[in-house]
């Protein structure tokens, strides 16, 4: 199976007790390439770009996403790893892989994230913030899906904007070792449904 392939990464650096204002010029001082910037309430994480294993994991889930919006026949348009912040709700964070399902969207409605290191802040609270519908996190080998309603997020089975995404053979489908093998199996594993 690929993801046991992860290796877990290096922890996040925190910096605690930024103003809005401070974080903003820190941001513009580390800004380069490798490093992702998020904060919450005052907390700076600093974290370093996952490797290629990573990468292939966030790809897969991806490339899969997509073959079934377009499956669906879907308006959507992939935002990938998009900056979202709110000065107001104290508030930065970038997901993996995002999608805004329906034409002009403010934001995203679901966003994908491949957790490969532990500590930080509070994504589900970030994202939560941002109000940002569905967030997928893949982690240790599993797919959880949370659906944001009038309390925070809440932890569902699968996924509510996608309900009729069949979430056994996606998951069959991230595990296989060859990329376009995976696709292929993929769309000849999916039923037929009715569009949305």
């Amino acid at each position: 199976m690929i993801t046991t392939l992860i290796e877990r990464e290096a922890e996040p650096i925190l910096i605690s007790d930024l103003t809005w204002r401070e974080f903003k010029a820190v941001e513009q001082l580390i800004e380069r390439p490798g490093v992702r910037l998020s904060f919450l309430d005052g907390v700076l994480e600093i974290r370093k770009n996952p490797g290629k294993k990573y990468q292939i994991i966030k790809e897969r889930i991806a490339s899969l996403v997509e073959i079934y919006l377009e499956f669906l026949e879907l308006d959507f348009t992939p935002t990938g790893s998009v900056t979202l912040e709110n000065e107001l709700e104290k508030v930065k964070k970038e997901g993996d892989e995002s999608y805004e399902l329906g034409a002009n969207r403010k934001r995203p409605d679901l966003v994908i994230e491949v957790v490969v290191s532990s500590g930080g802040i509070d994504k589900l609270e970030a994202y939560k913030r941002l109000q940002i519908p569905e967030v997928w996190f893949w982690i240790n080998d599993e797919l959880l899906f949370y659906s944001l309603g009038n309390d925070g997020y809440e932890s569902v089975s699968k996924s509510q904007l996608l309900p009729s995404l069949d979430v056994d053979l996606l998951m069959g489908c991230i595990n296989i070792e060859n990329h376009a093998q995976a696709l292929r199996e993929f769309r000849a594993g999916m039923k037929i449904i009715e569009p949305t």
